[in-house]
């Protein structure tokens, strides 16, 4: 199955010419994506709660107000808040101001597909999401390009959410790369399996156990950490800027050879039997659901994971070991 992938040219900024966006939260992407709204033109409000980020928001020059007030005044509200908030948030101090002709938008489809919110018809429901950390989004777009991004319509109550939508990745820089042209099921679905089965679950994951068993076996602790998490920038590196090949050029022979032998014993085809059961879990709601009552309930196991990582060998060791390559003044 291949997408449209779209670009400037794809994009007119015109299409938000005296609408308002209202930024619904002002962490690492609501930032990113203000301020590049901003500098292209866009004018941006914030609505978020007193704290840090109010601040931060007020000190970056931004008219900042309640998520209510802000809701109420924009004609494209969109939501950045965190996926285990955004369902309360909504129906608490957003649903009263979506009204007809207003855009409802996001960066992640989590909320739509798992009906935490519910948006009325006559409105319209877009996803514009970076593919990239709220810092690398800005970073790119202050140096002149641009990180690539989705683009997706749930709703087209107007007949011109598309072009909405593809307006605000321009405005952010995210057309500059290359937009894809998605669905809200798919974004969601493959990012929540990215996140779990390769990026943050199996990732971290095969980076732990690597580290056990070289440390098990009575190798120093400092050695494994370099084998298993260190050098591991360094290889992803070399895929991202030119794939699997690519990083098998740079290698060595040795390293090659090891890699078709003994990769597919620890990755085996077990494995991949179990990712799809992680998928069929994010297609059918279930991992939502849990996820969903983890947060209602004081994330108490989240919290307990976050400690027993924090204390595993390797997070210490590994402290140790990036102090004594920290650049001193």
């Amino acid at each position: 199955m291949s997408v449209n992938i779209l670009h400037d040219k794809d994009a007119d900024l015109a299409h938000l010419k005296g609408l308002k966006v209202g930024i619904i939260g002002y962490g690492s992407q609501g930032r990113a994506q203000a301020l590049c709204m901003r500098d292209s033109g866009v004018e941006v409000i914030i609505g978020i709660r007193k704290g840090p980020s109010y601040n931060s928001a007020k000190e970056d020059g931004f008219s900042v107000m309640t998520v209510s007030e802000a809701a109420k005044e924009a004609d494209i509200i969109h939501i950045l808040l965190p996926d285990e908030i955004q369902g309360e948030v909504y129906k608490n101090e957003i649903a009263a101001h979506v009204k007809a002709g207003k855009t409802l938008s996001c960066s992640h489809g989590f909320n739509i597909i798992y009906k935490q919110i519910a948006p009325p018809a006559d409105v319209d429901v877009i996803m514009i999401a970076p593919k990239a950390p709220g810092t690398e989004v800005r970073k790119t777009f202050s140096n002149g390009f641009g990180v690539p991004g989705l683009v997706a319509v749930q709703q087209n109550a107007s007949g011109k959410a598309k072009e909405v939508a593809m307006a605000i990745a321009k405005a952010e820089g995210l057309t500059r790369a290359g937009v894809l042209e998605c669905t809200f099921e798919q974004e969601t679905y493959e990012d929540l399996f990215g996140e779990q089965a390769v990026l943050c679950g199996g990732t971290v994951q095969l980076i732990k156990y690597g580290f056990e068993v070289l440390t098990e076996a009575g190798y120093p602790p400092e050695m494994a950490y370099f084998e298993c998490l260190h050098e591991l920038k360094l290889i992803v590196d070399l895929i991202y800027e030119g794939g699997i090949q690519k990083m098998n050029e740079v290698i060595s022979n040795t390293a090659e050879w090891g890699e078709y032998v003994s990769g597919p014993k620890i990755v085996d085809a077990s494995a991949k039997e179990r990712m799809k059961e992680v998928l069929n879990a994010i297609e059918n709601g279930s991992f939502a659901a849990k996820w969903m009552e983890e947060a209602k309930t004081g994330k108490k196991n989240l919290l307990k994971h976050r400690e027993e990582l924090g204390n595993h060998s390797i997070e210490i060791v590994g402290k140790q070991i990036r102090s004594l390559f920290e650049k001193k003044n």
